[in-house]
C-alpha cells in the first residue's frame, strides 16, 4: 500500500470525510425520489422508463439508482477533480488505475427500494492502488450512515453522536447469526440453495437482509456474527468491508479488479468465530467461486 501520510492527495481522513458527504447528499436523493417514483397512488406506468433489467429479468436498475450515480460523479468531480470512479451503473475502468478511485454503489439494494423493504443503501469506498483506505455507507431509509478510515477505526452515527463500533464476541459458530446474499442468474442460486441446506443446520440462523453494503455493515455493529456472499462487483464490498474489518471482523475480499461474474466469495467474520466458521464453509463448498458467465450482479 502507498505511504498515504505523505502524500495529501491520498490523505485517508480526507477521502473518508468525502465519501462520507458524498454518500449523505446521494442517500437524501434517493430518500427523496422514492416516494415521488414509487409511493401510494403512484404507478410505475406514470414514470417513464422508471426500470429496467440488468444481468437477468429478475435484476433491476431504477431510474433513482441512475440519478444517485450521477449525482455522486458529479460530486465526487467538484471535491476530487482527476480522481477516477467505478460505478454500477455508469461502470468505469476494470484496471486499477494509479491514484484514488472511488467505487460506487448508489443504491444497494435496489429491489428492496423498488419494493419499499427499508433495507437499501448507498456506498462509496475511496482505494488506493486496488486497496479501500476509506468507506461510507448509508443506510437510506433508516438514516444511518457507517464509515470507517483504514487504520482509524469504524463508525456509525443514526444522529445522536458517532460510536465507535466493534464486531461481536461470540465464539461458537453454533450460536453464529450468519447473514448471505443471492445472486440473480438461477444457476448460481441453484448452487447457492444447496450450500445454504448445507449450513443452516449448523449455525445459529440465517439472515437474508438484500444489501451486501448493509450486511458488512450490520457484522462491524454486531448485528449479525458473519457474512458470506458469491458473486460480489467492487462497488458491493469497497466500503463495507472496510467497515467490518475496521471494527475487528476477519474480512476476505475479491481481487479490486473482480466482477459479479467470477463469483468468488465474500467474508466477513467475528474475530471468534473466523477460523471455525472458514473451515465449515470449506467443507460444504463454499469458499469455492460460483461464476455465472457475463452475470452483472
Amino acid at each position: 500500500m502507498p505511504q498515504l501520510d505523505t502524500d495529501t492527495r491520498f490523505d485517508p481522513d480526507e477521502l473518508t470525510a468525502v465519501a462520507v458527504a458524498v454518500a449523505q447528499e446521494a442517500a437524501r436523493h434517493v430518500r427523496t425520489r422514492r416516494p415521488e417514483v414509487f409511493g401510494v397512488g403512484v404507478s410505475n406506468d406514470s414514470v417513464p422508463q422508471a426500470v429496467s433489467t440488468k444481468s437477468t429479468d429478475t435484476d433491476p436498475v431504477t431510474i433513482v439508482d441512475t440519478e444517485s450515480e450521477k449525482l455522486i460523479r458529479g460530486l465526487l468531480a467538484t471535491r476530487r477533480p482527476g480522481d477516477s470512479v467505478l460505478g454500477e451503473e455508469e461502470g468505469g475502468s476494470v484496471a486499477v488505475p494509479s491514484g484514488v478511485r472511488w467505487v460506487v454503489d448508489p443504491i444497494d439494494g435496489t429491489v428492496n427500494f423498488l419494493y419499499g423493504i427499508p433495507a437499501y443503501s448507498v456506498s462509496i469506498g475511496a482505494q488506493v492502488d486496488g486497496t479501500t483506505v476509506a468507506g461510507a455507507v448509508v443506510d437510506v431509509a433508516r438514516g444511518v450512515t457507517y464509515w470507517a478510515t483504514r487504520g482509524g477505526g469504524a463508525f456509525s452515527d443514526d444522529g445522536s453522536g458517532p460510536v465507535r463500533l466493534r464486531c461481536n464476541a461470540v465464539d461458537e459458530v453454533a450460536l453464529a447469526l450468519v447473514a448471505t446474499g443471492f445472486g440473480y442468474a438461477a444457476s448460481r442460486r441453484e448452487v447457492q440453495g444447496a450450500l445454504i441446506a448445507r449450513l443452516l443446520p449448523r449455525i445459529r440462523d440465517l439472515r437474508r437482509v438484500g444489501s451486501a453494503a448493509l450486511d458488512l455493515c450490520m457484522v462491524a455493529s454486531g448485528a449479525v456474527d458473519a457474512h458470506y456472499e458469491h458473486g460480489l462487483s467492487p462497488w458491493d464490498w469497497a466500503a463495507g468491508s472496510l467497515i467490518a474489518e475496521e471494527a475487528g471482523a476477519i474480512v476476505q475480499i475479491p481481487s479490486p479488479t473482480s466482477r459479479g461474474g467470477d463469483g468468488d466469495v465474500t467474508l466477513a467474520m467475528a474475530p471468534g468465530i473466523a477460523d471455525d466458521l472458514r473451515a465449515l464453509l470449506a467443507g460444504i463448498g463454499a469458499l469455492a467461486p460460483i461464476p455465472v458467465q457475463q452475470d452483472a450482479s
